[in-house]
């Protein structure tokens, strides 16, 4: 029996281990944007919500595989903008984020050695999102299916269909853990999410002709285009006048604390002593 219990020990050891290099928990903190609605890269005046869930796996003490599910909720207003021309245009807008992603960190210190390691990460991430704008009664009016810059409409060819709602953005960023004890981690990271759409706020080109945009999504469409009448009246810009910049696309940022919870066994900081052997071969 002895020998028994001793080869199915043996046996189930490398699933043990294997445990140990799991990791789970979550997120939380902030979420921030930066776009035609923003002067600065990361505006604080612009900060919503930020949770989310993490898998993490060590590959060894200076690669971890990582994964997760975020939801974010960025928002911009031109009232909090400091140039004229901003303020008059007078655009805002909010959007929530759902976030699914899949990168490595890379550990600048052994972590069950240190206790402490900061880090840099990378991956790729799939993401929705939905602009709106709040109207004068408090309720989200939905600025896609507007096409506040002609998109979609057959007269302006150049600027294609409806802008899609799921994208793709490059996470990557630096962070900071700590193990509190053989299972449980704490940490600080920020993350920053280039995109390859400039729609996030709904914001990229130029004005579009009145008498078309109101012929073809009709004066909802025309009041959300263009709302600086609201603060300083006048009259619609002509066709083709500035509204966004389509030179940058817009970001997204993640802020948070993480808190990871490791699977199976403490490692007892035997993971590491393996690690170092596996390094010397």
């Amino acid at each position: 029996m002895k020998r028994i219990t001793g080869i199915v020990l043996l046996l189930a050891a490398p699933f043990v281990s294997k445990s140990q290099d799991w990791h789970i928990g979550g997120t939380a903190g902030i979420s921030n944007y930066n776009g035609d609605l923003t002067e600065k890269r990361v505006d604080f005046t612009t900060t919503g919500p930020m949770i989310g869930l993490l898998v993490k796996r060590d590959v060894n003490r200076w690669l971890t595989l990582r994964g997760g599910f975020t939801f974010g909720l960025i928002k911009a207003d031109d009232k909090n903008n400091s140039q004229a021309s901003l303020k008059a245009r007078n655009l805002s807008f909010r959007s929530p984020i759902w976030e699914g992603h899949l990168g490595a960190e890379l550990n600048i210190l052994d972590i069950d050695d240190r206790g402490f390691t900061p880090y840099v990460f990378g991956g790729v991430a799939l993401f929705s999102f939905y602009p709106t704008a709040k109207d004068s009664s408090g309720a989200r009016v939905p600025l896609r299916r507007l096409s506040t810059e002609g998109q979609g409409l057959p007269q302006y060819p150049e600027r294609g269909g409806q802008y899609a709602l799921h994208q793709i953005s490059i996470p990557f960023g630096v962070g900071f853990k700590y193990l509190l004890t053989d299972r449980f981690t704490i940490g600080i990271e920020l993350g920053l999410r280039p995109t390859f759409t400039d729609y996030l706020d709904d914001v990229s080109t130029t004005y579009v002709d009145y008498n078309t945009l109101l012929a073809e999504r009709g004066q909802t469409a025309v009041d959300w285009a263009w709302r600086g009448d609201e603060v300083h009246g006048g009259s619609y810009p002509l066709d083709g006048a500035k509204r966004g910049s389509a030179k940058y696309k817009d970001w997204y940022t993640f802020t948070g604390i993480t808190f990871l919870y490791r699977l199976g066994g403490s490692s007892g900081g035997h993971r590491s002593t393996n690690f170092s052997k596996c390094f010397r071969m």
